[in-house]
This record gives structure tokens, C-alpha cells and sequence, in this order.
């Protein structure tokens, strides 16, 4: 499932490719992916023709685009959506779900969704913070991040380490992908309490976490297949920068230990048993 550096990027071509626009016309190919708008597929695009995109925002791993009506468009990927700028009249994709005509474009915005469980809906008045994630807590990246009131949030989680990060209501955006490199670069083992973390330990890891995902962002994110791409269908090459995630036997990039692989959350987790040793009492 895309993460935060993943979503962020599209958020990213969206804000080039969309904000300014109207809304000419919308085509719901399919009404499975707009299920969350409770008043149905033809309410959906008849809510949306004619207005115009204000911005695009982001919080975690959502997506909305404000509109002049002080509504928003929600979206959120699931496991293999993608928000794709087409130029008008380009051949549909296979798995095309729902086409946004963009008044006075050459181009059109789509969402394209293999297995839709990601979707698209309406969220009225959510043009500032859509009401329905407005429960999630704000990412490391936020400038309103608050690294102070994390450390002690985690610390009363009295969970593992790993498990925290993936609460999406403590902290959003990261996933499975980033919480393994972030502790790498850490040196945390993710059944780590997360009560016995020490104030320096719990900043390393925050400090940890932001620079591994500045460094995706900057690589377009992690592309493990074609069903991750940006706006243009490009795929994101942080994957070779990887340093644990998916390399089950291979050197440590640190200190030359084979990489383990432990089953996590109906998942994964993978560590260096060397620089990231298990804790004696260990929390999953």
C-alpha cells in the first residue's frame, strides 16, 4: 500500500497538473470505487460538474482536493489506486474507474483502481480538513507536528515499537515500509516497549523517520510493481535505497550481518539482528 512519500508525490502532481481547473464533466466507469458517497455514482458526478479545484492537500496517506463550494474530493489509494493526468483522448486504461473532464485542459484526471479498495467521495464542507480523517494524527512532516507530545504519546502506547508507528492516529503516513527503515537507522528493534524508550532514543527514531522519508520523496517513492505511479505513470525508485525491507539474508549495509525476516501483522518485519538486537522483554 502506498505510503507517505508515495502519496505525496501524486499530491505533488495533482497541485501542478489540477489545482486551477473545473470540473467539466465527471464519468464513473464503475460505481465500486465511489461507494463511500452514500447518495450514489450519478449525485457524485453531478456534485462535482462545474466546480473548481482549489488546491490539493494531503493528511497520512489521504488525498482531497478543496472546491470553490467548500466541499472537497477524498480520495484514498488502497493497494493499487492511482490518480493519473492523461492527455484528452488518450486510450482508457485497463482498470479505469472514474475520468474528471478538466474544463479549458488538454488533459483529464483519472483514478484507476486494479482491485478497488481505494475510492473516491464527496466530503461535505471538508474543504480545509475533511471531517472523516480528521481523527488522524499529522505526519512527521507536518509543520504542526508536535515531536514533544509523540514522545510521550508512544511512550503511554505500552505496545511494541513497530505497532505504534503503524496507528495511524498516533502518527500518520508511515507504513510498513518506512517504520522497518526508519528503526534500522535507529538501531530499534521493532518489538521494542515502547515505554521503556528513552527521550533521546524516541528523537532518533522521529529524526530517523523524517529522513527516510525526505530521501523516498526525493527518489518518487518505492515502486515494488507497476501498480505504484505518479501522476504521469512514472514509477518511483527508492527501492534500491533500501536498507532492510525485503532484504531477507542479505549484508547489513552497517555491519555485514544477514538480514532476518520476522512474520509481523499478518506482514513482515526485517531487522539486523546485530544492530538492532531483540529485547529481552519484547511487546508485538
Amino acid at each position: 500500500m502506498p505510503e507517505l512519500p508515495e502519496v505525496e508525490v501524486v499530491r505533488r502532481g495533482l497541485e501542478k497538473c489540477a489545482v486551477g481547473h473545473r470540473i467539466d464533466a465527471v464519468d464513473v466507469r464503475h460505481a465500486r470505487p465511489v461507494r463511500r458517497h452514500l447518495a450514489g455514482p450519478t449525485d457524485f458526478a453531478d456534485r462535482l460538474a462545474g466546480r473548481r479545484i482549489e488546491a490539493a492537500k494531503r493528511r497520512g496517506k489521504y488525498l482531497w482536493l478543496p472546491l470553490d463550494s467548500g466541499d472537497a474530493l477524498l480520495g484514498h489509494l488502497g493497494m493499487s489506486g492511482q490518480f493519473l493526468v492523461r492527455p484528452t483522448g488518450a486510450p482508457d486504461e485497463l482498470h479505469l474507474r472514474v475520468r474528471l473532464l478538466l474544463e479549458a485542459s488538454d488533459y483529464e484526471l483519472r483514478f484507476v483502481d486494479q482491485r478497488m479498495f481505494g475510492g473516491l467521495s464527496i466530503s461535505d464542507g471538508g474543504a480545509d480538513v475533511p471531517p472523516e480523517i480528521a481523527h488522524i494524527g499529522l505526519d512527521p512532516l507536518d509543520p504542526d507536528f508536535d515531536g514533544e507530545a509523540f514522545r510521550k504519546n508512544l511512550k503511554r502506547r505500552k505496545t511494541g515499537v513497530k505497532r505504534a508507528l503503524l496507528d495511524q492516529n498516533l502518527i500518520s503516513g508511515v507504513g510498513n515500509i518506512y517504520a522497518d527503515e526508519a528503526l534500522w537507522i535507529a538501531k530499534l528493534h521493532y518489538a521494542r516497549p515502547t515505554e521503556t524508550l528513552r527521550k533521546n532514543e524516541v528523537e532518533r527514531l522521529l529524526a530517523a523517520i523524517r529522513d527516510v522519508m525526505i530521501a523516498a520523496l526525493d527518489a518518487g517513492g518505492t515502486s515494488f510493481d507497476s501498480l505504484y505511479v505518479n501522476v504521469n505513470g512514472e514509477s518511483g525508485y527508492f527501492d534500491r535505497s533500501l536498507h532492510v525491507y525485503g532484504r531477507e539474508h542479505q549484508p547489513c549495509d552497517r555491519c555485514g550481518s544477514a538480514i532476518r525476516r520476522d512474520p509481523f501483522m499478518n506482514r513482515s518485519s526485517y531487522t539486523c539482528p546485530k544492530c538492532q538486537p531483540r529485547p529481552r522483554r519484547a511487546r508485538w
